[in-house]
């Protein structure tokens, strides 16, 4: 009995043994074409990093319809825009009514000294943002009428480094720019790549290709390219406050004029039945 206990004990020892030298050769074998893969991975990420930006095709896609994205929006203009751009045409009291913002939480974005009644004002004084910036920065009412969301969605997404540049900084969308990247410290410092293009007198020209990250910024590309969408729409909301009124009354002014149509059409029928 006790050599039969033995020989199974020896078996089971022989078979532990092979079942973990299989573990290993196997894993071994997973490594060795996992780190091909992971390279591969790694190729193609740099790859699509350095494949051309065609940043002139970036659209928005907001909706003033959509109030979460702009109460996040009208608190980014807040924290980031306000010290420099006002809204002269937006009081604060409509942006709370439209928004559904609480009392309580709209106060804590009005300036200290102004009261809901008050319209949206920068408190930096025009002189001195003259002074430090060579032009005052323009008031954003109706910057998203006047350009386009799309323009100012662009706007927000193509800053780059520039040395040469009093503010260290420049744009693709609007070149020699006076505003400071006041976002870089979320979406991070990126320098412009250009490439040679043949020109219209046979010399080559510098042509943009893509961008290159060079310091990471507290946000992911998703997470600054969802801030940015919130502050376009609400800048998009802010240039027409009543446009979400306007689209729900249009579609019952095309709805009247419908039925007015079938009206008209029934009379001139009674009218001209004796004529046929």
């Amino acid at each position: 009995m006790l050599i039969e206990i033995g020989r199974t004990g020896k078996l089971m020892r022989m078979l532990g043994s092979c079942t973990l030298a299989l573990l290993l050769i196997g894993g071994s074998v997973w490594a060795a074409d996992e780190a091909p893969a992971q390279k591969e991975q790694a190729s193609k990420a740099e790859a699509s990093s350095a494949e051309p930006t065609d940043w002139e095709s970036w659209k928005a896609g907001t909706t003033v319809s959509n109030t979460a994205s702009l109460q996040r929006g009208a608190r980014n203009f807040a924290q980031y825009c306000m010290g420099c751009h006002s809204l002269k045409y937006v009081r604060w009291s409509r942006v709370g009514t439209d928004l559904n913002i609480p009392a309580s939480e709209l106060q804590e974005l009005i300036p200290a000294g102004d009261t809901p009644a008050s319209y949206v004002s920068t408190p930096m004084p025009s002189q001195d943002a003259e002074n430090w910036f060579g032009k005052a920065p323009p008031d954003l009412s109706l910057m998203a009428a006047e350009r386009g969301k799309d323009y100012i969605y662009r706007l927000f997404k193509t800053f780059y480094v520039d040395p040469t540049k009093p503010t260290g900084t420049n744009n693709l969308q609007l070149p020699n720019i006076a505003m400071p990247n006041i976002l870089s410290s979320l979406e991070g410092l990126k320098k412009a790549v250009y490439k040679s293009v043949p020109g219209a007198d046979g010399k080559s020209e510098p042509e943009f290709d893509h961008f290159e990250q060079i310091a990471p910024g507290s946000m992911t590309e998703a997470q600054y390219d969802a801030f940015v969408r919130d502050t376009v729409n609400f800048l998009d909301y802010a240039s027409e406050p009543t446009q979400m009124q306007r689209h729900a009354l249009g579609i019952w002014v095309v709805l009247f004029l419908l039925v007015l149509t079938w009206l008209a059409w029934l009379l001139k029928q009674e009218y001209w039945k004796d004529v046929h």
